[in-house]
């Protein structure tokens, strides 16, 4: 699966399973991946700042970042430090198949 493939299958999640944060200026869904070591948040919110990412492993946030290259440039350090948890390949296509 390649970044536009998961860019697309995000993006629709996001419309499909969105909330409002407040005064209707933000909005964030978010995925949750669950594995025997831990949890894996993806909450990925559309704001006035942008498309923002935040990554919480066991609900600690790991990183925010802002737009969808930085997300995609995280993915390595996020493979190393959780491979347990992230497998982008399970996690996008589980994500897929919820739309």
């Amino acid at each position: 699966m390649n970044n536009k493939q998961i860019q697309s299958i995000f993006e629709q999640f996001f419309e499909k399973y969105k909330k409002t944060e407040g005064d209707r200026s933000a909005w964030s869904a978010v995925w949750a991946e669950t594995a025997p070591d831990g949890i894996l948040e993806l909450n990925m919110t559309q704001c006035p700042r942008g498309t923002v990412f935040k990554i919480f492993v066991d609900k600690r946030k790991q990183a925010e970042l802002i737009g969808w290259d930085a997300f995609f440039e995280y993915f390595p350090k996020l493979q190393t430090e959780s491979p347990e948890l992230f497998n982008p390949q399970k996690i996008f296509s589980d994500m897929q198949s919820m739309l």
